[in-house]
């Protein structure tokens, strides 16, 4: 994911289909923060994401548990969900390092939450709606 790309989708299942399609290209220990606002779309990004890991089961937003950890892909992905986390101390009881510096693939939602654990070569997606461009529309910037 070398320099910066912007993509236009015009409804979930191309979302879904960009993620699936960025899945696929994943590399081992690749960190990837996705960031967006409530509702626009991470969650669908992420299912995409997975299925081109090859991971067939279901996909849900960790939100409650903060960590999914999926491993029956060609790759484990390790889905954080920090929205709701406290400070980085919580970060540092489910041994983040573990995942961060593994050779599964990390995606983490809510990255400005804990910013000062990001290593910095890491991987930045941002969905945005647009809703002068329709109600399903998303600009999703990726570097």
């Amino acid at each position: 994911m070398e320099g910066k790309k912007v993509f236009e989708t015009y409804g979930p299942l191309e979302t879904h289909d960009l993620g699936r399609k960025l899945g696929a290209q994943a590399l081992p220990g690749q960190v990837i923060c996705l960031e967006g606002d409530l509702g626009v779309g991470k969650t669908v990004f992420t299912q995409g994401f997975a299925e081109g890991l090859g991971i067939a089961g279901p996909v849900n937003s960790p939100t409650f548990t903060i960590l999914q950890i999926y491993e029956e892909g060609r790759l484990p992905l390790y889905h954080f969900d920090v929205y709701r986390i406290g400070d980085a101390q919580e970060m540092e009881e489910i041994g983040y390092e573990e995942y961060f510096y593994g050779h599964g693939v990390c995606l983490i939602e809510w990255p400005s939450r804990i910013e000062e654990l990001i290593p910095p070569e890491a991987a930045r997606i941002l969905i945005e709606k647009a809703p002068e461009r329709g109600f399903d529309y998303r600009r999703i910037a990726v570097q």
